[in-house]
């Protein structure tokens, strides 16, 4: 697992946004970003990029992307 304060510290200011080709043209987009240099993965909301993005590990955003996929995901 990737400490907090290391995931957070790498500036996001030079990476390629992702957006999902399921995404409609209204604005209400999820966008995703490799952190550079390490295995994790930066997730905003598109229409306030100013806000702080996510970070999370890659294989815990996988996880969670084939959990919606799969409708699997339970509620806590």
């Amino acid at each position: 697992m990737i400490e907090t304060n290391r995931l957070y510290s790498v500036p996001l200011d030079n990476v390629l946004w992702h957006k999902s080709s399921y995404t409609a043209n209204n604005g209400n987009c999820v966008e995703l970003a490799t952190v550079p240099g390490l295995p994790a993965v930066a997730i905003r909301d598109s229409k306030n990029p100013e806000i702080p993005a996510l970070r999370s590990g890659a294989g815990q955003v996988r996880a969670f992307i084939l959990a919606l996929a799969a409708d699997t995901l339970v509620e806590a």
